[in-house]
């Protein structure tokens, strides 16, 4: 690896990208990798740090997650977390048993080593999240206890000489108070990292590579409008100019309006120094569609019927050096290629690439970022902040925003509400300070009333959360004036609704998108 990076290895907790995001937050990149991952892989990257994650096992067990001893003996700092923790006692002689007082949420730990580098700067009373069944019931020769709570005798550990630390808590997580400057700690004070990776010069060097990689290739790059695919196709612009063209293919599953918005920004009245191509395959895509109601399976459809109109118009284009995608690191970990969870949903553009497509090599220049980076860079590069900061929207469309089969009238109406529910939140002031919001379509249809007949109509979703990473995300508090006066324009001005609903589901249990 040419740039300092500190590795996370995921044992199946449920917040392995938040691990890395928060270490990304110090300045100091991040990867994940599966607990899978060979020890000589491991040795070639020579990372900074290694940390282990949570987990849902219990190390003790046979056929539970582990690790080689090999791993704490390589001189590289390692910092175990939750079930990271326990599996460093378990491999290097200490003891992990079933606890006789689960800890879950906010628990107060206090410091006992106050000298600790990883505890630096923290109080001795500080607020932690717990989540564990089992606990470490004596630590392995050499290391000693830095950290306990009332029910849980080694809240951490750690051998300063071989810079091994266990942490029971969950440091990655925004409702332990301290836990950033604890990871900081560890990758700046233990580690010894820069702490230089920077928005601005991840741009800088981006263009230089891309640059000194396509030469005087072509370029081809599939366009959605959404953020990610325009922060790349900006990116590739300003290195390639001319030599990239970028195919819009129009679906049919847009928001309202939003393929003529893409086209006056990229097309060729737009800013850009690009070729641009406009697909209308709307019909296209709603034949695919009939009667299809299981969402994965629509998302698939989506995805591949995309690659087909996709390769029709390369064809068009002929021979091309470099084919472009906006892949993005949380859709990496999350088809399972980047860490150990499981599959949460395929993303269409991760591992669908279009076989007839002539073309040398894939170039995937976001791949290595989280959402709010991919925003950062957008701005780098001067993007406009309304285009930057625009709602997320996922490839597939309003595809996933209508529960069960998607038709046309579907389609205009779920445009038409979440039109309307954008346009209120940006009146209220409020369009900045949410994470995400959109409406979705319900396949619940009930009795209403409207004047002096009764109807058999649609009953819209309106979801909204606040999230720093997307990884999590808890149902944001609209004031109700201004649910009610979108529940009131969507009943009176979408024909085929006649009732409104407010999401209130967290991520997790939950997804952030409404399918």
């Amino acid at each position: 690896m040419k740039r300092e990076t500190v590795i996370v290895l995921d044992f199946g907790g449920q917040y392995n990208q938040l691990v890395a995001r928060r270490v990304r937050e110090c300045n100091v990149y991040c990867e994940i990798y599966s607990y899978r991952t060979d020890i000589s892989k491991i040795k070639e990257m020579n990372p900074k740090g290694i940390i282990l994650t949570g987990g849902p096992n219990s190390c003790y067990e046979p056929d539970s997650p582990t690790y080689t001893k090999e791993l704490f003996e390589l001189g590289i700092p390692v910092l175990g977390l939750c079930y990271g923790a326990q599996l460093m006692q378990h491999v290097l002689g200490g003891k992990v048993e079933k606890a006789p007082v689960r800890e879950y949420g906010k628990t107060e730990v206090l410091i006992d080593r106050k000298e600790s580098s990883v505890f630096a700067d923290v109080p001795e009373k500080t607020i932690c999240w717990m989540s564990h069944f089992d606990y470490i019931s004596r630590i392995a020769p050499g290391f000693e206890i830095t950290a306990h709570t009332a029910d849980c005798p080694v809240a951490a550990a750690e051998n300063a000489d071989q810079k091994l630390y266990a942490i029971q808590f969950h440091p990655e997580v925004l409702h332990t108070v301290e836990g950033t400057k604890m990871l900081r700690n560890f990758v700046i004070n233990v580690c010894g990292c820069a702490g230089d990776w920077r928005m601005d010069s991840f741009v800088e060097e981006s263009i230089k590579a891309i640059r000194q990689k396509v030469g005087s290739g072509k370029v081809l790059c599939a366009l959605s409008g959404g953020v990610d695919s325009s922060v790349a196709a900006v990116l590739l612009s300003k290195a390639v100019g001319k030599q990239l063209t970028c195919v819009f293919v129009d679906h049919g599953l847009l928001r309202k309006n939003e393929g003529d918005e893409v086209e006056a920004v990229f097309g060729p009245d737009g800013p850009y120094d690009l070729n641009f191509i406009r697909v209308n395959a709307q019909e296209r895509y709603y034949s695919k569609l009939a009667g299809v109601e299981e969402p994965e399976r629509k998302r698939k459809i989506i995805g591949e019927e995309f690659i087909r109109v996709f390769e029709e118009e390369a064809k068009k284009i002929g021979a091309v050096d470099f084919l472009v995608q906006g892949t993005i690191y949380p859709d990496v970990v999350e088809s399972g290629l980047g860490g150990e969870s499981a599959v949460i949903k395929s993303h269409h553009n991760v591992g669908g690439l279009p076989e007839h497509v002539d073309f040398k090599e894939i170039i995937e220049p976001l791949r290595d970022l989280f959402k709010d980076e991919v925003r950062k860079a957008g701005l780098e590069l001067g993007i406009p902040e309304y285009l930057v900061f625009r709602q997320p929207f996922p490839g597939p469309g309003l595809g996933i925003r209508i529960i069960g089969e998607v038709t046309a009238e579907k389609v205009k109406i779920v445009q038409d509400a979440d039109a309307i529910y954008r346009e209120e939140i940006a009146k209220a002031g409020l369009d900045r300070s949410i994470g995400q919001y959109f409406a979705g379509l319900t396949n619940m249809r009930s009795v209403g009333v409207m004047g002096d007949e009764r109807t058999y109509d649609y009953a819209v979703a309106l979801r909204a959360v606040n999230t720093v990473d997307f990884m999590t995300a808890e149902a944001a508090e609209i004031p109700f004036e201004v649910l009610n006066k979108v529940m009131s324009r969507i009943i009176n001005e979408v024909r085929g609704v006649n009732r409104v609903l407010y999401d209130i589901t967290s991520k997790p249990p939950g997804t952030i998108e409404f399918e």
